[in-house]
């Protein structure tokens, strides 16, 4: 018998003799980490950067359950590492956390290269995997293709959110000679199996980099989000309930909300800040300073003065890229930092206005919804400390031999320096100037309406400090304020601006309107829109509005039908 099948029966005898029930406690929802590794020893090696990949499960975005039979995809040919790879089939974190046990098999390891290449998913020595780029990799519309083709389920159900993708790391290594594949939660589970054998071979490489390559950043689904360290080696327990996983959820409608994973706008300027701390008095002989390193470009805010044992915010200001997508922002600095890397999503509004209304558009079951309450951001405050030298000048006297002398033994002084910006903004709807049956406020529906806002940001901080609105979004009734919206026309830049509808390509006359909905039944016509992009280094500000309409009768109430004579 040859050592292959000697260490291959050693495997499966371990399935045999030990229980293997495993369990588990319970908008891309990703987050990673990891470092450098160990180098491993023969018969127990990582052969390096790209013997990864990822396995993807289709699960209902509702109550979480697997709706499709997971698929392994990588870059690499598997074929080639070994012709009896060790895995433990198709199984997903959602099975094991159901209770799922181990399955070990040792040929038909079914996995796909996908056309376009995956990023790097398991950081190595020489190259962290880029979380952004994976982010950025599994949240495009050509991931969603290439999942939808490959599982039978329809693209348009996974892109209206009907259903969320869990993506979880797979790892390609020698273990006792054999070649494995196995997910991050497989890795736990066998570890345990092994008595920590797996894990005491792969300190680096399976309990932190493989354990830490991908985790949720926000509860979803039952599992939890991980909120523990990121740059050392996790328990066997941690990466069977926690770590190894990321949900993907494609969403009807833009967030606003923004968190401490940014989220941007496309060609936007905007403001990121840190906070840094110091245990020592930063001056104007050793002030304080933090570079931003975002897309390219270096960012300084330089000659910070913060007291000992202090704090305070240090920001930049710069614009965004006009394609969306995700960047990684670097921070360093001569403080401690809140954050020293920052994953911004940038997003394009204008991708999801409302379809060509037509005249045999019905909706008998409609009822008008009434407009989101959501809160307001319309004040922040924040500051900066000043320093200055406090001159104190003392006579020492001299000795028989020395004549007097004064010193100054002043101190530096501190003074926080405060500031504030506030929002006001309003909102005018009316009938467009070319309804012709329009009275005031009151027009029949099916024509179409104008919409005018003017916003105005006051401060008392250094125009480096803030921005005005950039971008406004408008909601309508008919589609229950979700689905699709319209960004506006910034009509001129500055603190104080105006905004109305871009120019309708449905518009025979080529109007900035929006078409009311020809069945819109009698009653109030309320458009909510949403002012955003004012920005601080407290965050943004953001002031929300509504405006109604009376709709009375529908445009073929202006039709006349008399007979040809």
């Amino acid at each position: 018998m040859n050592n292959w099948i000697k260490r291959l029966l050693v495997f499966l005898l371990i399935f045999l003799l030990i229980p293997t029930t495993a369990y588990a406690d319970g908008s891309g929802n990703i987050d990673g980490g990891g470092g450098g590794l160990n180098s491993g020893k023969d018969g127990y090696t990582w052969p390096g950067i790209g013997y990864d990949g990822v396995r993807v499960t289709v699960v209902d975005a509702q109550n979480g359950q697997r709706m499709s039979t997971p698929i392994d995809y990588t870059n690499r040919n598997v074929a080639e590492l070994s012709q009896n790879i060790c895995h433990f089939g198709k199984v997903s974190k959602i099975d094991y956390r159901h209770g799922s046990a181990l399955s070990p098999q040792v040929s038909n390891y079914f996995y796909r290269n996908p056309q376009k290449a995956i990023p790097q998913i398991i950081s190595g020595n020489t190259k962290k995997a880029d979380l952004a780029a994976i982010r950025q990799y599994f949240c495009s519309e050509a991931a969603a293709v290439m999942v939808a083709n490959d599982t039978g389920f329809p693209f348009k159900d996974i892109r209206d959110g009907k259903y969320k993708l869990v993506i979880e790391p797979v790892i390609y290594l020698i273990y006792q000679h054999l070649y494995f594949a196995m997910t991050t939660t497989e890795a736990g589970l066998y570890n345990r199996i092994t008595g920590g054998d797996l894990g005491s071979n792969f300190p680096t490489v399976v309990m932190k980099n493989l354990a830490l390559a991908i985790f949720l950043e926000r509860d979803d689904l039952g599992f939890s989000a991980w909120k523990g360290p990121t740059e050392s080696a996790r328990t066997t327990e941690e990466m069977i309930s926690t770590l190894g996983i990321g949900i993907i959820s494609y969403q009807d409608s833009p967030s606003t909300k923004i968190n401490s994973e940014k989220q941007y706008r496309t060609d936007t300027e905007v403001v990121t800040a840190v906070t840094l701390t110091t245990s020592s008095q930063k001056t104007p002989d050793n002030p304080a300073y933090a570079r931003f390193y975002i897309n390219g470009k270096t960012y300084s805010h330089t000659d910070i003065y913060i007291p000992e044992d202090g704090s305070q915010l240090a920001w930049v200001k710069w614009r965004t890229p006009k394609e969306p997508g995700y960047i990684t922002i670097t921070v360093t600095s001569n403080c401690s930092m809140s954050s020293r890397e920052i994953v911004a999503e940038i997003v394009d509004l204008d991708k999801n206005p409302p379809p060509d209304p037509q005249a045999n558009d019905r909706n008998d079951s409609f009822t008008i919804p009434s407009a989101p309450n959501k809160l307001n951001t319309t004040t922040l405050t924040w500051g900066e400390w000043d320093c200055w030298w406090h001159e104190h000048w003392v006579w020492h006297s001299g000795d028989e031999d020395e004549d007097g002398w004064w010193e100054d033994e002043g101190w530096f002084e501190y003074a926080w320096l405060s500031y504030s910006a506030s929002l006001t903004a309003n909102l005018t709807t009316k009938p467009d100037e070319k309804v012709p049956t329009a009275s005031g406020k009151t027009m029949k529906s099916g024509y179409g309406l104008n919409a005018s806002v003017s916003v105005q940001v006051r401060s008392s901080a250094p125009s480096s400090h803030i921005t005005g609105v950039q971008n406004v979004l408008a909601y309508f009734p008919e589609f229950n304020y979700t689905t699709y919206w319209r960004l506006l026309k910034r009509l001129n830049i500055g603190y104080s601006s105006t905004f109305e509808f871009q120019k309708s390509k449905y518009s025979t006359y080529s109007q900035p309107v929006h078409f009311s909905p020809v069945w819109f039944p009698d009653g109030r016509y309320t458009t909510y829109t949403e002012c955003l992009d004012a920005w601080t280094p407290t965050g943004m500000l953001q002031i929300n509005l509504t405006d109604d309409l009376t709709i009375r009768e529908s445009l073929f109430s202006d039709w006349h039908i008399r007979p040809i004579k």
